[in-house]
């Protein structure tokens, strides 16, 4: 079973993430993905550099995450053409990694966990959607007291995401991150248990 695991910033994914991985789960990460994806010497990072420059690489040659960063929030066509760039790469290595998962151990739960599954429409490559939620001013409060950021600057974070409201609508699962840890653990135990018995 793959299952598609997301969320919004500051909803709290990558507890959640861990929460499934200690309980067995194989996570395949698309963060982690991208970043090895443009790797020095990688054909995405030789690709990135083509299209935005040489000021991209840091002093070692690798990507300059944070220009990238700047350049791509404050700017949607070179947001559109990094997506256009990295995705399929990304996609690719994640499928060839659930592949080598599958054979090696076919029963096991596999976890796509990936900050823009349902924005990118890579919904059709999992079973069923679980939304990492918590309210949109609670987002904002922990997004200003993790970064340091003005409400400004979180709510225009927020705002370039899809609405976590809209995310837990086309959820399959929702876990609530709003409560205390073990709250959360809780539910995740008991999704768990009922993915582990429907023959996950």
């Amino acid at each position: 079973m793959i299952l598609g695991l997301t969320g919004g910033i500051a909803t709290g994914k990558s507890t959640v993430s861990a929460m499934f991985r200690a309980r067995g789960a194989a996570v395949v990460d698309a963060d982690l993905v991208a970043r090895e994806v443009v790797e020095p010497g990688s054909e995405g990072l030789r690709k990135v550099v083509n299209r935005f420059g040489k000021e991209m690489l840091d002093e070692r040659g690798g990507l300059n995450r944070r220009a990238l960063g700047d350049l791509v929030f404050r700017n949607p066509d070179a947001r559109k053409d990094l997506n256009r760039i990295l995705h399929p790469l990304i996609i690719g290595e994640m499928r060839s990694k659930t592949t080598a998962i599958r054979e090696a151990e076919p029963e096991r739960v596999i976890i796509w966990d990936v900050p823009l599954l349902i924005e990118e429409n890579l919904t059709q490559f999992v079973e069923k959607v679980i939304v990492v939620y918590v309210p949109e001013e609670l987002q904002k409060i922990r997004l200003m007291d993790r970064n340091g950021w003005s409400a400004e600057e979180a709510e225009a974070r927020i705002r370039a995401q899809l609405s976590i409201e809209i995310k837990k609508q086309m959820a399959d699962y929702v876990i609530d991150n709003s409560g205390t840890l073990s709250e959360t653990e809780r539910q995740v135990d008991q999704l768990w248990k009922s993915l582990k018995s429907s023959g996950g």
